[in-house]
């Protein structure tokens, strides 16, 4: 599968996603070199700033970290980690440094609002982040309730996954899970690949004339094109030890998008897509200083193409290894549990993935929530679940891109 890596993305024309013998050394790309570094500068300045993405990076790992202390986090405390203003009778400051206690910014606020997406469509923008809200309210009302239950089919509570302990709702969700990975779509995804990354964002307005001319944003160093570009680029890497060199460090100190890519980039099939992603960054913020609009889309193309990739390979993977745990003599509902919470997370981000050649995911919001409701359409949900149906939405996720469930499910 190493030619999964090798797509050419100028065909942008097509229909379908076909993946090709060539890549960005195959494109011409006069007097522009791919950079080694993501490392950018004006004067001998940085131009390059990506705050709100680092800032609602940690907000969301210390949400996902309290969703399991049971001894001091509320519904309120949890829920305003995610909408980041003060409720009634709440903290206002719920985070453990000041600086995020300072920030205007939230999880919420860029949860399901991509422009391309989401920006007409706002009654599902709506429904989709109180859907994370529901979550996070259930973690406390039924799981934290339960601490001391021994889960089973219709009971939430406490449940074995080898030498640890997973906390599960009735239907055998582990919504810190759930909430965990479902980010990983509907804020990191959709703000990269329908937002930072689009047409109309980039060139909005006069941006593109701005660029031209090297009109900064009123007392910053970077224009408004470079800074939309970099933003995109903090959801992927802000939280790496070196951000203008992340490779090495990327996924160790993140619990979202950027750890799964690692975990995509450690199979074997697929290895390449890390550096990749990190060449077309680098690639794509060149073009946009050399003023270069066509090798810039090229390159935003092909990230959108690589992250939804990943969105599918890692949804098909956790619905594998659930079917595996089921499979046993024994069946280890805990493993299969903790791995199907993961999957349905991921299920979750597929409605935020990206074709390349047009304005649509590969999966509508019918096709999502189809998969959702047969992987939970039981009476008990998980516990119900079968290892036919684990295989029927593999295919079908699989389907849509060019490899097999065996190679994304191992």
């Amino acid at each position: 599968m190493k030619e999964l890596r090798n797509i050419c993305l100028l065909l942008a024309a097509m229909a379908t996603v076909v993946f090709f013998s060539c890549s960005n050394d195959d494109i011409d790309l006069p007097d522009i070199q791919t950079p080694t570094t993501y490392n950018f500068t004006r004067n001998g300045q940085t131009t390059v700033s990506f705050i709100g993405q680092m800032e609602r990076i940690q907000m969301a790992t210390e949400l996902i970290n309290a969703m399991l202390d049971f001894d001091n986090a509320t519904a309120v405390s949890l829920l305003e980690m995610y909408r980041n203003e003060t409720e009634a009778g709440g903290d206002a400051n719920p985070f453990s440094t000041e600086e995020l206690n300072a920030s205007t910014r939230s999880v919420k606020s860029k949860v399901a609002a991509s422009r391309d997406f989401f920006s007409t469509n706002t009654a599902e923008g709506s429904v989709i982040k109180a859907d994370f809200e529901r979550w996070i309210n259930e973690q406390v009302t039924e799981v934290f309730s339960n601490e001391n239950t021994l889960a089973e089919a219709g009971t939430a509570g406490q449940i074995a996954d080898g030498s640890s302990t997973r906390y599960v709702n009735a239907n055998g969700l582990e919504l810190n899970q759930v909430v965990n990975k479902g980010l990983i779509g509907a804020l990191m995804l959709d703000q990269i690949v329908n937002n930072y990354l689009s047409p109309a964002v980039l060139d909005e307005g006069d941006n593109r004339a701005n660029n031209d001319s090297d009109v900064l944003e009123t007392g910053q160093n970077y224009t408004t094109m470079e800074h939309k570009w970099d933003e995109a680029y903090g959801y992927l890497f802000a939280a790496a030890s070196n951000i203008a060199n992340p490779i090495a460090s990327i996924g160790a100190n993140d619990s979202f998008l950027g750890k799964y890519v690692i975990r995509v980039e450690s199979d074997p099939d697929f290895s390449g897509v890390a550096a990749e992603l990190f060449s077309a960054f680098s690639l794509g913020r060149a073009a946009i200083v050399a003023k270069n609009y066509t090798i810039r889309d090229t390159q935003a193309d092909l990230i959108k193409t690589r992250l939804s990739e990943v969105m599918a390979i890692r949804s098909i993977y956790y619905l594998q290894q659930g079917k595996l745990s089921l499979e046993l003599r024994d069946p280890d509902y805990g493993a299969a549990f903790h791995d199907l919470s993961e999957g349905f997370g991921f299920i979750y981000g597929l409605r935020f993935t990206r074709r390349f050649e047009n304005n649509e995911p590969y999966f509508s919001k019918a096709e999502v929530d189809g998969f959702l409701n047969d992987l939970m359409g039981g009476t008990n949900g998980l516990w119900d679940v079968t290892p036919a149906t684990l295989d029927a939405i593999s295919e079908a996720i699989a389907a849509k891109f060019n490899f097999t469930v065996a190679v994304a499910g191992s």
